[in-house]
């Protein structure tokens, strides 16, 4: 290997060499194809300036309805914390409180913490303990879910047209802004670059520790390194008295403590809640005609025979096909790296990397459930309540994104190296 930065696969742990890239290329690990650094230029102007069109948006789409329902002139509407409350209301807290955190109180907390730190540095000066903020964004990173939310209305619209006559508030317009600006920060910021720039602000010399990579230490746990998964710092675990990254301050370990026994509980549960997700009533409409309790497979068959077929197909994987999915593939997971398997890991990893991007999407129904629970809400004409299998689902959902974050791909590879250790101290004898 050439002389450069050090660094290590957050998922294989492989060590390797930084090298320069193009703009806007992304460099990925030589063994699993995991992304590792991109090149973003004038990616903190880009972010910046999205991040405070985003809050601008956010307000908008907060303080307008986001969608309504005309009824022989009457006009019902409600913005999205008007139906998160009508929902807590209705004794649904449980959902009430999900949407809340997934669909505002999050994506503004995240907003908030990328202006705390680019802001700063686009004036030359360095953030006030900008790992906190990091640790912020960290953290609220999987449970941004305004493009989720996006779907969800759109489903929720198709079947609001066939009660009565829908319209668009200016709320859903801020939202689909809101929702582009969202995805427009995600490619332009780059953390590394972040960090990069706090340093050179602070004349800090803090950066990876180099060594030797030699062929029996490939990997950082081998090599006796820590690797920060909120920073991507490298530290030499001999030189720390406490197990803390030095620069973000967040615990340093080799591998995930108790990674396979909490995932297996998570993903237990999951399985468990996944049948009377499907199977209960996730509404309950009354109607002058009478009461109808419908599941999610019913609203899927729904939106089929209405002839919206492309978004009865969303909604199947969203809500049906990928939960069930998910426990599989995290079942799979956990079977072959406690039986120490060989098979393909660069497979398994890919597995793993669609896992965690697929696991959001499950909410569309929620988010489905909570704009017509809101919107109808017609007295002796027509009622939609939450049924019991909503909260059920909800916890599917958060359960296996749970399992997910706490499954540690690394152990797929550990037996893979492990395996080539043994065999080359037996070629070595």
């Amino acid at each position: 290997m050439t002389r450069g930065t050090l660094i290590a696969c957050h998922q294989c742990d492989l060590l390797q060499r930084e090298s320069p890239l193009g703009d806007n290329a992304t460099a990925r690990c030589t063994r699993c194809g995991a992304p590792l650094y991109r090149n973003r230029p004038g990616g903190l102007d880009q972010t910046l300036a999205c991040t405070v069109a985003a809050l601008v948006t956010f307000t908008a789409a907060n303080a307008f309805p986001v969608v309504g329902l005309s009824v022989n002139g009457n006009l019902v509407d409600t913005t999205l914390l008007g139906a998160v409350l009508d929902l807590y209301h209705d004794g649904v807290w449980p959902i009430a409180g999900l949407v809340f955190l997934t669909t505002l109180f999050v994506p503004l907390l995240d907003m908030l913490a990328l202006v705390y730190l680019l802001l700063p540095l686009r004036v030359g000066l360095a953030p006030y303990r900008p790992d906190l903020a990091f640790r912020v964004l960290h953290l609220v990173e999987p449970w941004c879910m305004t493009e989720v939310l996006i779907l969800g209305l759109l489903v929720a619209l198709v079947k609001l047209s066939v009660i009565a006559t829908v319209v668009p508030g200016i709320g859903l317009y801020a939202f689909g802004v809101q929702m582009l600006l969202l995805a427009a920060i995600s490619s332009g910021f780059e953390p590394r670059d972040i960090w990069a720039r706090i340093c050179a602000v602070n004349r800090s010399r803090l950066n990876a520790y180099p060594a030797p990579c030699t062929a029996s230490a490939p990997t950082a746990a081998s090599a006796g390194f820590y690797v920060c998964h909120h920073c991507g710092l490298l530290s030499v675990a001999a030189r720390l008295h406490d197990p803390h990254c030095p620069r973000c301050g967040a615990h340093l370990h080799f591998r995930t403590p108790d990674s396979i026994s909490r995932t297996w509980a998570f993903v237990a549960a999951a399985a468990f809640l996944y049948v009377p997700a499907n199977v209960l009533p996730v509404m309950n409409t009354s109607s002058l005609f009478g009461a109808e309790k419908d599941t999610i497979l019913s609203g899927v068959v729904y939106l089929w025979t209405s002839g919206s077929w492309p978004l009865a197909i969303v909604v199947f994987i969203a809500s049906i096909a990928v939960p069930m999915l998910k426990i599989i593939a995290l079942v799979f997971l956990l079977v072959t790296a406690q039986c120490r398997s060989r098979w393909v890991p660069r497979r398994r990893a890919g597995i793993y990397r669609l896992v965690e991007l697929v696991g959001r999407w499950s909410m569309l129904d929620i988010y489905v459930i909570t704009m017509l629970v809101a919107l109808v809400q017609f007295n002796a004409l027509a009622t939609i309540e939450a049924g019991p299998a909503a909260i059920a689902f909800g916890a599917v959902v958060v359960l296996t994104m749970f399992a997910a974050m706490s499954f540690d791909p690394r152990l797929t590879w550990d037996t893979v190296e492990a395996h080539h250790g043994q065999a080359t101290t037996g070629s070595s004898q």
